[in-house]
């Protein structure tokens, strides 16, 4: 089998791959039953796991995921020696 050009190396694709999961955890954080006019007012959607946790979590899963393009590969080292 021949080996490919990807832009990506193999490290590249492990740091985007864990990004994109802290990404996903972020998400299922911020999750949760809302307020209905049946139900009343329901005060869990203030939740500072909701309101606070979850969005830092996001951020770092994004921040993460530039990292993870932009990480210089060996390949892109070697050349620029």
């Amino acid at each position: 089998m021949s080996q490919k050009n990807f832009a990506l190396s193999k490290t590249n694709l492990i740091i985007i791959g864990v990004a994109v999961a802290i990404i996903i955890i972020g998400f299922l954080l911020m999750t949760g039953a809302g307020t209905t006019v049946e139900s009343g007012f329901n005060s869990d959607i203030f939740s500072a796991r909701r309101i606070k946790v979850a969005p830092v979590i996001c951020l770092i899963g994004f921040v993460l995921m530039i990292v993870g393009i932009l990480y210089p590969s060996k390949k892109q080292k070697k050349e620029e020696k």
